[in-house]
C-alpha cells in the first residue's frame, strides 16, 4: 500500500536552532528508525531519502544509479529559487563525465597539487597580515574566507596577477547572499567571458597552467571552445564556495570547542593538522542538502526495492554521523580517524577538487591560529546568522577580533 500523504515528511527538514553544527534532528530520527524513507519535495515529488552510511556509499558507487539531471525521476532542485543547474560534466553519466572528467585530472593529482602548496601558505599569510594590520572586529568571511580560494583557483588557472582585482569582484558577487539574480547573472557572464578570452590567448600561447592545458584540448578538437569555458567555469565555482564555508563554519565550530581549539594553535605537525581537517570534513556538513541522483534499475538496498525511475537523495551530513561507522558522531575530536567519511562523496563522481581543498584547509587550519592565538568571537553565537536555506552550508559573516 502506498504511504498516506500525511505520513511523507518534507525535505529539506529545519535544523535545531541550538545546535548549528548538527544536522536536523528529523534525519537522525529517520536514520534510527527509518533509514530509507520517501520524503516530499517542494514540487509534491517523492524521491527516497538515503540516511545511512553504508547505504549512501553502496549507492553511490553503483552503476544503476544517475547523476544526470536530465534522467526519469531525478529530483528537483532544492528550491523554485535556486539550484545547481547543469555543471559541465558533474551532471553528466560516462562515457561522457569520464571523458571530459580526464582532462582536467592532472592538476589535482596529490603531487601537483602540494608543489602548490608554498603558493597557498603564502597567500594564507598575506591575507593574515591584513588582518592584523586592520580594525577590529572583522569579519572573518569578508577578509579571509571569501578571498583565499578565489586567489588559490586563480593560481591554479592561471589568470594573471593584474586580472585578480577583476576576478575578485566578480566572484564575489557570484557568491554574494545580497546579489540579485541579474546582479549574479551578469558576474557569471563577465567571469565566462574573461575565461573566454583568456582560453583564446592559450591557443595561440600556451603557458604552463590550468588553462593552457584546457586550451590545448580545443586545439586538439576534444573541446568547443563553449566547452572548453564551461569547464573552467566549473572549476571556478565548485571549489569556491563549500572552501569558503569551510574555513569559516571551522573555525566557529573551533571556537565553540575550545579544547580542539588549543590542539591546533599549540602544533606544527601535519599529520594532527591533516586528521584536524578530515574530522572537521565529517562533522560538519557544507553540502546539506543532499547528493541528488535518478535510478535507471530496479535496486534492492537496505530490505527495500528502489524502482528505476525513482530519485534519490544521499544527505552526506547524516552519513557522516553514523554511529555504525563514527562512534560517538556528535563529538568532535581532531585526533579520530575520520578519513572514511563522504563529505566529498564516493565512487566515481567523487569531488574531483578534493585533493586541493584539503590542501588548502591544511594550510588555513594549521597557520590561522597558530599566527592569531588570542582569535575570538566578536558576537554571541546566537548572534551569527547561518546559511540555513543556503545550497551551501555555513555562516553569512563571523565578526572576531584577537
Amino acid at each position: 500500500m502506498p504511504e498516506a500523504p500525511d505520513t511523507v515528511p518534507e525535505f529539506p527538514m529545519p535544523r535545531d536552532a541550538r545546535c548549528p553544527f548538527d544536522p536536523p534532528p528529523a534525519l537522525k530520527a529517520l536514520q534510527e528508525e527509518a533509514p530509507l524513507t520517501k520524503v516530499r519535495l517542494w514540487d509534491g515529488s517523492e524521491p527516497w531519502l538515503v540516511t545511512r552510511y553504508a547505504d549512501q556509499r553502496a549507492l553511490l558507487g553503483d552503476p544503476r544509479v544517475s547523476a544526470d539531471t536530465d534522467s526519469p525521476g531525478y529530483p528537483t532542485k532544492a528550491s523554485p529559487e535556486g539550484g545547481e543547474g547543469k555543471l559541465s560534466f558533474i551532471m553528466m553519466d560516462d562515457p561522457e563525465h569520464a571523458r571530459l572528467r580526464r582532462m582536467v585530472t592532472a592538476p589535482f593529482a596529490i603531487k601537483r597539487v602540494e608543489a602548490m602548496r608554498p603558493a597557498v601558505q603564502r597567500i594564507v599569510d598575506s591575507l593574515i597580515d591584513d588582518m592584523l594590520a586592520g580594525p577590529q572586529p572583522v569579519d572573518l568571511v569578508e577578509a579571509f574566507a571569501l578571498p583565499l580560494p578565489s586567489l588559490v583557483i586563480c593560481e591554479l588557472l592561471g589568470v594573471p596577477y593584474a586580472d585578480h582585482e577583476f576576478f575578485q569582484e566578480n566572484t564575489k558577487t557570484m557568491v554574494r547572499r545580497t546579489a540579485t539574480p541579474e546582479q549574479r547573472g551578469a558576474a557569471v557572464r563577465e567571469v565566462a567571458g574573461y575565461l573566454a578570452g583568456v582560453i583564446g590567448k592559450r591557443i595561440a600561447e600556451p603557458q604552463d597552467d590550468l588553462l593552457s592545458s584546457i586550451a590545448g584540448r580545443v586545439t586538439a578538437g576534444e573541446l568547443t571552445h563553449q566547452e572548453a569555458t564551461e569547464m573552467a567555469l566549473l572549476l571556478l565555482i565548485a571549489g569556491h564556495e563549500t572552501t569558503a564555508n569551510m574555513i569559516a563554519l571551522g573555525t566557529l565550530a573551533l571556537l565553540q570547542n575550545p579544547d580542539q581549539l588549543a590542539l591546533l594553535r599549540d602544533t606544527d605537525d601535519p599529520k594532527l593538522v591533516s586528521s584536524a581537517v578530515e574530522e572537521l570534513l565529517r562533522y560538519l556538513h557544507i553540502t546539506h542538502l543532499g547528493r541528488r541522483r535518478a535510478v535507471t534499475e530496479d535496486i534492492e538496498i537496505g530490505g527495500q526495492v528502489i524502482k528505476a525511475g525513482d530519485g534519490i537523495i544521499m544527505v552526506n551530513e547524516i552519513g557522516n554521523r553514523d554511529a555504525e561507522v563514527f562512534p560517538d558522531p556528535d563529538r568532535l575530536d581532531l585526533r579520530r580517524d575520520a578519513r572514511r567519511h563522504v563529505a566529498f562523496g564516493f565512487g566515481v563522481h567523487q569531488c574531483l577538487g578534493q585533493p586541493l581543498a584539503r590542501m588548502e584547509l591544511q594550510v588555513v587550519y594549521g597557520t590561522l591560529y597558530r599566527r592569531i592565538p588570542t582569535l575570538k568571537a566578536a558576537c554571541a553565537i546566537e548572534d551569527v546568522k547561518f546559511k540555513n536555506d543556503a545550497f551551501v552550508y555555513g555562516v553569512h559573516e563571523l565578526p572576531v577580533a584577537w
